[in-house]
């Protein structure tokens, strides 16, 4: 396996970000569709959301970022139910609330409607791409974003981690190629790697995997390239530089 080193491992770039987040929706409704009865009320990884609460989250988020006024709207009603604590929780919260009324069908329905819309909103923003956010991290600490950041490549990782969560809890075999998920999973690791600034040797394995490194010497770290972006989200066991978390 040839290694790359972090910095040429190539962007996701602003004109390649909505083909990434179109084909990420695509899966994440292909995955949804092949759920059953049952697999709607498994458990997941995500403190108190089955499935279908956690469905509810990923459709109202695909919603939320469908137009100008329906993101800022949203963005003061979830600031609103948050209160003293991080707006992020307060809008979730909100979505999966909102969604719980609807059958899977006619969720399934929404998200197939929101999707199209949801790519081509990300695509088109320019102006908005350039506005400040403010994000509390899972730390406590507050970073400071440019909204095109979350555009490209925070809204796409999540969904993708959501989708993981999903097979997880589902037994459903996550699809996984390197064209898709091998960029966003290179893409958190030049991301990981900045954060950190250590040198180290990767080799995560999987369709999704490949091999990393920076510098001499430093830490050497092996194992599926799924689980290395589950560790990265707060998911999993951390040790050494795997405490270094990136925005998923």
């Amino acid at each position: 396996m040839t290694t790359t080193h972090v910095e040429d491992i190539p962007t996701i770039t602003r004109e390649q970000a909505p083909g990434f987040a179109a084909t990420e929706l695509r899966r994440m409704g292909e995955l949804l569709r092949s759920l059953d009865a049952e697999d709607w009320k498994a458990a997941t990884d995500c403190t108190g959301w089955d499935v279908r609460a956690l469905a509810g989250h990923v459709v109202g988020m695909t919603q939320t970022f469908t137009g100008f006024r329906q993101l800022a709207r949203d963005m003061r009603a979830g600031a609103k139910r948050a209160g003293a604590r991080p707006m992020i929780d307060g809008l979730t919260e909100l979505q999966v609330e909102h969604n719980a009324p609807r059958s899977t069908d006619e969720l399934l329905r929404v998200f197939d409607d929101a999707a199209p819309r949801m790519v081509r909103f990300r695509s088109r923003r320019r102006a908005l791409r350039r506005a400040p956010l403010k994000q509390e991290m899972p730390d406590g600490s507050v970073e400071k974003w440019r909204m095109g950041y979350l555009l490209d490549k925070v809204l796409t990782r999540d969904t993708w981690m959501h989708r993981i969560d999903i097979t997880r809890a589902t037994g459903r075999p996550m699809v996984l190629t390197a064209d898709h998920d091998g960029r966003i999973v290179a893409d958190a690791v030049a991301e990981w790697a900045s954060r950190h600034g250590k040198p180290f040797t990767l080799v995560l394995g999987g369709p999704a995997g490949g091999s990393y490194a920076r510098g001499e010497g430093g830490e050497h770290l092996e194992l599926d390239a799924v689980e290395f972006c589950r560790i990265l989200s707060g998911r999993g066991t951390a040790t050494g530089l795997l405490t270094q978390e990136v925005p998923f």
